[in-house]
């Protein structure tokens, strides 16, 4: 045998050697599905029940965190899979006690403590796992090439990469697609955030109490794992065609990331639409968003003109009024000095709007009018129409005990779907008895 072909062979029993041997196979098949159908709402609320058993957070978090838990067993009808950013200001705060707990409820698990690029393209286009990645602030730092690959996974249809493979150099195409969830301490990078359902956790205070997760039963997340498999094997059409109302209040790429987390919540029913509203709403509104440099320079401006109550202004003017806070940057923006008329010129000029020559009297001044930031305004900083219609408000939360007693009108009207109303079957919109958990629900619906 020629020794080239003697190399291949080899080359290919390894690659068969590993994916036979990889955890993330094996694991995959323990997961027996649960062997009765199972209640959406009360598998979500155990969940969240079980995340405050290990982990000190808001209960928004645990909200978040259950719903892109169940998202990881839809990744087979979803279109966007948002990341899981697991964050927080100081080590200590649990992130990795997350992480390893949503590895004990996911499909696949596949944890590191560090990537690379190619081994990142290479493993999920193997063996389709759940991504688990811990201390991303060290491994992402100045490593482009990874975020970007993190980033292209972020929708169905651009979770591709193409790389060159073999002695020979044959363009090959890799599948991105798979659920992941990153670990750190701080910000990561802002296109990964605004990819992401941020699980923000806080440092346990000495009176706070929570079990050990390395001495938890395995039999109770091999429980709550099978029915998130019977969940997903008997409601995967719901979710698929399900089309939540999604809040106004978050941004376009929020809402996209929001979108599966929202659908599995109509699809599971009773009160879990409107607590994974409002979990959404706390977590990715406006209010939380990170502002860039521009939007930032947009928003002080315009409080510039609303102050002084004028319609147009100098630009020597405007740089006077914006360094005159020195808790906003404008100040030292320059290098340690204030701002130039040349850096406004260059923000602004992405938004299209530039300086020009105004009168008053018989003297000319370069400056802006109030007019030409409207636009700009209106589609750029978070929370203002773009229209004279005020947007709606978020839902507000249903009683339970009015849904529990039949009346489910509330939220049949957050289903919107193209199907044929056989599809409405899957929905839990029938009146039924209040389960054992109506309390943990009602006081997540409360608190959140």
């Amino acid at each position: 045998m020629r020794q080239a072909i003697l190399d291949e062979e080899v080359k290919k029993e390894r690659k068969q050697q590993a994916a036979k041997s990889c955890d993330v196979t094996s694991a995959s098949a323990e997961v027996e599905l649960w062997n009765t159908p199972v209640d959406g709402a009360d598998l979500l609320t155990a969940i969240v029940a079980t995340i405050n058993r290990f982990i000190i957070c808001e209960k928004h978090t645990a909200i978040a965190a259950a719903l892109w838990i169940a998202m990881c067993w839809f990744m087979d009808v979803v279109q966007v899979a948002p990341l899981a950013v697991i964050t927080a200001p100081e080590k200590e705060c649990g992130k990795s006690l997350l992480l390893t707990l949503i590895g004990r409820l996911v499909p696949k698990p596949l944890q590191s403590s560090s990537v690379s690029p190619a081994s990142l393209y290479r493993s999920i286009d193997l063996w389709k796992p759940t991504l688990l990645i811990d201390e991303t602030d060290a491994c992402l730092k100045d490593n482009e090439e990874l975020r970007g690959l993190i980033n292209c996974g972020h929708t169905r249809d651009s979770a591709y990469t193409i790389r060159c493979v073999g002695e020979d150099h044959t363009p090959t195409k890799f599948n991105l697609w798979a659920a992941k969830a990153l670990s750190g301490i701080g910000h990561i990078a802002d296109t990964l955030m605004s990819r992401a359902i941020i699980l923000e956790l806080r440092r346990k205070l000495p009176t706070e109490k929570v079990e050990r997760i390395r001495h938890a039963d395995p039999a109770l997340f091999q429980e709550l794992s099978s029915k998130l498999a019977r969940f997903a094997e008997d409601n995967a059409d719901c979710v698929r065609f399900a089309r939540p109302n999604l809040p106004s209040s978050l941004g376009d790429r929020a809402q996209d990331n929001w979108e599966p987390l929202l659908s599995i919540a109509t699809v599971a029913g009773g009160n879990w639409f409107n607590i994974a509203t409002a979990a959404a709403i706390k977590i990715s509104g406006s209010g939380e968003q990170s502002l860039t440099i521009g939007v930032e320079l947009l928003l002080d401006i315009q409080e510039v003109f609303r102050n002084l109550k004028i319609n147009r202004i100098s630009t020597t003017d405007l740089i006077k009024h914006l360094i005159a806070d020195n808790e906003k940057q404008w100040a030292g923006h320059n290098k340690g000095s204030q701002i130039s008329p040349k850096q406004i010129s260059d923000i602004l000029k992405g938004y299209k709007i530039h300086s020009k020559t105004l009168r008053a009297g018989s003297e000319t001044f370069k400056g802006f009018e109030k007019v030409q930031f409207t636009e700009a305004c209106s589609r750029y900083i978070p929370g203002i129409p773009n229209s004279p219609v005020t947007a709606s408000q978020p839902p507000s939360v249903v009683d339970l005990q009015t849904i529990y007693s039949g009346n489910t009108d509330d939220l049949v009207t957050t289903i919107n779907t193209c199907e044929p109303p056989s599809i409405l079957d899957c929905y839990s919109v029938t009146a039924k008895t209040p389960p054992q958990c109506y309390r943990d629900i009602e006081e997540l619906s409360e608190d959140v």
